[in-house]
């Protein structure tokens, strides 16, 4: 990385503000650093839907009036190269892959625990995209079966029991049971009640904050086990915010993934003779720069053909 630059996305303003602000700081990174090389192209990682093919915005729940927008079309014509447009999970999975915890496989899957959960796929080194480019929606696969609504339409989503949002969500619903009063304490006229404030009660022996951070575990534990009985991948990912109280989720999570999972169960890397193929389930290496990465490492790929294989497959 030869610089980072932080902007605000004040997405109120409007998506042409966005967009030009994006591409003023892009230019000006390119007119700075002109001698490192050429400009092999521009990634850019994106919350929501995205059509491949088109490289348009199908649907974000963050970018209202972006929906049906020709975003990579714009950037283009505004920049002047090669743009390629991704989820921005996925890009956090293609960092990961690239330079952080997948560097030396070329299958695997990542969570990324956030505000919400997303997720994104690689095999073969490449990153999955399915039929249109919506495939890794992995925070809503479904963990329980009439559990809270998810803004998807559906309920019981992983993204309504891992994210950041559910874990506060979780803590209040706790608090208003009246079976909480560590964290009701904590609340208590604290504006800033997070997750990570919720971590570090758990950490500190809150047996309230601590259940909450279990039941995370236990919701990872049935969406990744359900993915691994699906791939048999050899490694998944866990990134995001909240991935940063792993030591508070990670033990259930491993607890229940013997039981969610056979297959998991009997490739679990202390169930296998050393030197066998084994499941790994480990924490993101990246950090936040993971989408950064990842973005920068698109336009280095050739082309992927997957998309026209499944679409030319696809019945009429």
């Amino acid at each position: 990385m030869l610089e980072k630059v932080t902007t605000g996305t004040e997405v109120q303003l409007g998506r042409d503000h966005v967009i030009r602000e994006m591409c003023d700081a892009i230019q000006s990174l390119t007119t700075k650093h002109r001698s490192a090389g050429d400009l092999a192209g521009i990634g850019i990682g994106v919350p929501g839907f995205i059509d491949m093919d088109t490289g348009t915005i199908m649907r974000s729940p963050n970018l209202q009036d972006w929906a049906h927008f020709p975003v990579r079309q714009e950037i283009e014509r505004r920049l002047s190269t090669k743009v390629v447009l991704e989820n921005d999970a996925n890009a956090a999975a293609m960092g990961e892959k690239w330079l952080g915890a997948g560097r030396n496989t070329d299958h695997m899957a990542m969570y990324t625990l956030g505000t919400g959960v997303g997720g994104g796929i690689v095999i073969n080194g490449r990153l999955w995209h399915g039929m249109n480019g919506m495939a890794n929606e992995l925070g809503h696969f479904n963990v329980e079966s009439e559990g809270h609504p998810c803004g998807c339409g559906s309920r019981g989503c992983l993204e309504q029991y891992a994210s950041a949002t559910a874990i506060v969500r979780m803590a209040h619903e706790a608090i208003a049971s009246g079976n909480a009063p560590d964290l009701a304490d904590s609340a208590r006229g604290n504006v800033e009640f997070t997750s990570r404030g919720i971590y570090q009660l758990a950490i500190q022996g809150h047996a309230s904050a601590k259940k909450i951070y279990e039941q995370v575990g236990r919701a990872l534990a049935i969406g990744v086990g359900s993915m691994i009985n699906a791939l048999n991948l050899p490694m998944y990912v866990i990134g995001g915010g909240v991935s940063s109280a792993w030591d508070a989720f990670a033990p259930t999570m491993f607890q229940e993934l013997k039981t969610r999972s056979f297959i998991y169960s009997v490739t679990a890397p202390d169930r296998v003779e050393k030197g066998e193929k084994h499941t790994v389930v480990t924490i993101a290496l990246m950090g936040s720069d993971a989408g950064l990465y990842g973005a920068a490492r698109l336009p280095m790929l050739p082309p992927a053909a997957q998309t026209e294989a499944i679409r030319s497959s696809t019945p009429s």
